[in-house]
């Protein structure tokens, strides 16, 4: 059976029996989880084991937000306290080798966490280049303020993920660094230059256009097209981000809620498949939204189909690590970010 270019989220901390109803009947391709979600580990793999259950026969990617720092869903007093990705620039100012360490352990560490709760995606790493003058929506997430850092402390998160099982997602394609504006409450315009973009923002996006998935960022390059924000730009969808950044894996729209997209859900949902976008993401589990969203998606085919499923074939079984060591390394981390 087909599944439908969508990862919707959920409303609690186990499916009701309308989104039960919802998963079976319109079998989207992920879920995404938020804290509203996340109660103990069994609850969630509980939760994630249900909606496979609901789209049987097919593989799912269950997803979470899980940076750390600010964005961290499964977080104290149930899960370990992990620190944003400049405490890892931190340390790789000081020390390289320990910093590249301290990334890949640590991610390596929150992949334990959510491999045993059922979830095989983690939206990070984030690879913005943040500029002087940005808005502080990415701030201390980006790893550090140049490309070659955050190319090697986000390639070394990723593979930490990797090796524990988990896939990560590479965000924002092709970059929200220089966003005046929070896409979640306004429409950023960047105006650098495609040379500007191309030295900078591009730069960790083309290092790592080899991991199995992306998100998008919902701004504006008025550069390539001056009218519509990235995940809804066909142009910069073919110029930018598959030829210039040449990412070949699947990409996910950004969240279609966030006040940067205009139209209906129907409408944005719609816009970001033609743009290009393998799969729309809609996060805010209200089912009425969510069958908006899904009625205007279409079945996964084609080349959207053959990047997820060589996306589930970066799935591996998590490979046997220095607990102790990471745990030590998280510690440094910590005491960086403070």
């Amino acid at each position: 059976m087909v599944q439908k270019a969508l990862i919707a989220g959920c409303s609690g901390a186990e499916l009701t029996t309308a989104e039960r109803s919802f998963f079976r009947e319109h079998r989207p391709c992920g879920l995404i989880l938020f804290a509203r979600n996340c109660v103990s580990r069994g609850q969630i793999a509980d939760l994630a084991g249900a909606a496979r259950d609901c789209v049987a026969g097919e593989e799912l990617l269950v997803l979470v937000d899980q940076e750390g720092g600010r964005v961290q869903r499964m977080g104290p007093p149930r899960w370990r306290r992990y620190p944003a990705a400049r405490a890892f620039g931190r340390l790789y100012e000081r020390d390289r080798v320990e910093g590249v360490e301290a990334a890949r352990a640590v991610a390596r560490l929150m992949a334990h966490d959510l491999y045993e709760a059922g979830i095989n995606v983690d939206c990070a790493p984030v690879l913005d280049v943040p500029a002087a003058g940005a808005h502080d929506i990415i701030g201390d997430r980006a790893y550090g303020g140049d490309p070659r850092t955050i190319i090697a402390l986000a390639r070394a998160f990723a593979q930490g993920l990797l090796d524990g099982g988990v896939l990560p997602v590479v965000k924002h394609i092709p970059g929200h660094g220089r966003a005046r504006a929070d896409s979640h409450k306004d429409l950023p315009v960047i105006g650098a230059s495609l040379e500007e973009l191309s030295e900078t923002d591009f730069k960790p996006f083309v290092a790592l256009n080899d991991l199995p998935l992306a998100m998008t960022a919902h701004v504006v390059l008025s550069a390539v097209d001056d009218v519509a924000p990235a995940s809804v730009s066909a142009l910069i969808m073919a110029q930018v981000i598959r030829q210039r950044i040449g990412f070949g894996g699947l990409v996910m729209s950004d969240d279609l809620d966030m006040a940067a997209l205009t139209g209906t859900l129907a409408q944005r949902a719609r816009g970001v498949i033609a743009a290009g976008c393998d799969v729309a993401l809609h996060c805010s589990g209200v089912l009425a939204d969510m069958a908006a969203v899904a009625d205007a998606v279409p079945e996964l085919s084609g080349a959207a189909l053959a990047r997820l499923r060589r996306a589930f074939g970066r799935l591996k079984t998590p490979v046997a690590f220095d607990a102790e060591r990471a745990e030590s390394l998280l510690e440094k981390a910590l005491s960086a970010a403070a």
